[in-house]
C-alpha cells in the first residue's frame, strides 16, 4: 500500500539559525545579560554565511529577545510581559489606523478589562496603594490647565490601579491599551470642562477602593469610561 505523500520541505538557512540561537536562549545556554557569540563564532559554528546569522538575528531582536546594537555583539534580553506587550504596539497602530472598526472595539475591550481589575484592586488594595493613587490624583489635579500633563496623569492613574493586583501581565496589558487610545485622546474637550468631571470620578473609585467595595468600585469604573469614551476619536471624526 502506497502511503500518503509527506514531502521534506527545506527551510531557510537563516530559518534554522533562528532556531538554533532561540533554543541556546530557552534551554539556558545563554541566560539574560549575556553577550551571544560573535558573528564569526557562529558562522564557523553552523557552518553558515554571515547573511544567515544577522538575518536570525534580527528576528530574535524583533521578538524582544535581544538587543542589538552597531558595533557590539548582541545581548540577551528578559522577556517580560511589557516588553512582550511591547512589540506589538507598531502593528496595533496600524491596525487602529487602517481598520474602522478597531477603535470602537479597543475602547470595548478597555472597559470590559478594566472593569474586573478594579474589582481585584478593592479587594486587594494595601495602604501604600491607595496612597500612591491618592498621590496621582493630587498631581492629576495640579495639573490643570496642561492638557497633556494632565492625560498623561489620568493613564498613569488607571495603570496604578492594574498593578493592584501584582499581576505583572495586567499592568502590561493596560499600558499598552492606554498607549494605544492616546493618540486618539481628543484634547480639545479638556477645555469643556470635563477635566472637573474626571477628577471628581478618580475620587468615587479611589473612594470604593480604599472602602474595599469591589461591586462599588466596578460600577463607578464603568461609568467613567462609558462617559469618557467619547474623548478618544480618529482626527476629523
Amino acid at each position: 500500500m502506497v502511503q500518503p505523500s509527506e514531502p521534506i520541505v527545506r527551510r531557510k538557512l537563516s530559518t534554522e539559525v533562528y532556531e538554533r540561537l532561540k533554543a541556546m536562549i530557552t534551554t539556558g545556554e545563554l541566560r539574560p545579560g549575556d553577550q551571544m557569540p560573535s558573528e564569526r563564532e557562529l558562522m564557523e559554528r553552523f557552518g553558515v554565511g554571515r547573511p544567515a546569522i544577522r538575518e536570525a538575528m534580527q528576528a530574535l531582536g524583533g521578538m524582544g529577545l535581544l538587543a542589538i546594537s552597531h558595533g557590539e555583539r548582541a545581548r540577551v534580553l528578559s522577556l517580560t510581559p511589557r516588553s512582550l506587550f511591547g512589540q506589538v504596539d507598531r502593528a496595533a497602530e496600524i491596525m487602529l489606523t487602517t481598520s474602522p472598526g478597531a477603535l470602537d472595539h479597543l475602547k470595548e475591550a478597555r472597559i470590559f478589562f478594566e472593569r474586573g481589575i478594579v474589582r481585584q484592586a478593592a479587594e486587594r488594595a494595601g495602604p501604600a496603594d491607595v496612597a500612591a493613587l491618592g498621590a496621582l490624583l493630587a498631581e492629576q489635579r495640579a495639573a490643570l490647565g496642561d492638557p497633556d500633563r494632565f492625560i498623561r496623569t489620568d493613564m498613569r492613574f488607571h495603570a496604578r490601579i492594574a498593578a493592584v493586583p501584582g499581576n505583572p501581565i495586567f499592568e502590561a496589558v493596560a499600558e499598552s491599551m492606554l498607549g494605544w487610545l492616546r493618540q486618539y485622546h481628543n484634547e480639545l474637550l479638556i477645555w469643556s470642562g470635563k477635566e472637573n468631571v474626571t477628577l471628581l470620578e478618580h475620587e468615587e473609585i479611589l473612594q470604593c477602593i480604599a472602602d474595599r467595595d469591589p461591586a462599588a468600585a466596578e460600577a463607578s469604573m464603568v461609568r467613567h469610561l462609558e462617559r469618557s469614551r467619547e474623548l478618544y476619536r480618529h482626527q476629523g471624526a
